[in-house]
């Protein structure tokens, strides 16, 4: 899922039936952004690359030890942009029908529900805007 300042959504990979990690899901659908653009991902996402994009990813605390400040400073900023993308989901999955089990066994059916949901959300920002501010830290990156 891609989103903005605004929650509002760009983009939906394809859904998956049966459970698949995140990362192989993402190395499996090739995506490809806009040249000099920014990823933020969260550490399920460990390795994962896009050729001529920024990855923003939050540090690990390592085994037996302690992260930082700068560390804990950049995973704070890190958690603010992702807090973002977690409200967009939270927005999608207002919508019940995407939260339960889906019965209808119809072909693109699923697809269509989270597309319908996606689009429901993003109607919703327009008469209701949520704005974030950008943090001044990711403007000096």
């Amino acid at each position: 899922m891609l989103n903005d300042d605004v929650c509002y959504i760009h983009y939906l990979s394809p859904t998956v039936a049966g459970k698949k990690h995140d990362k192989k899901l993402a190395d499996e659908c090739h995506y490809s952004l806009p040249d000099d653009s920014i990823l933020v991902q969260d550490t399920g996402f460990q390795g994962f690359t896009v050729a001529n994009v920024t990855i923003l990813q939050p540090q690990k605390k390592p085994r037996n030890g302690e992260l930082l400040a700068d560390e804990k400073a950049i995973n704070s900023l890190i958690s603010r942009l992702r807090v973002r993308n977690e409200h967009a989901i939270g927005g999608v999955k207002r919508y019940r029908i995407v939260k339960d089990k889906i019965r209808n066994w119809k072909r693109g059916f699923r697809d269509l529900v989270i597309e319908t949901c996606c689009g429901l959300h993003n109607l919703r920002l327009q008469f209701r805007p949520w704005h974030y501010d950008i943090p001044d830290e990711l403007l000096l990156i």
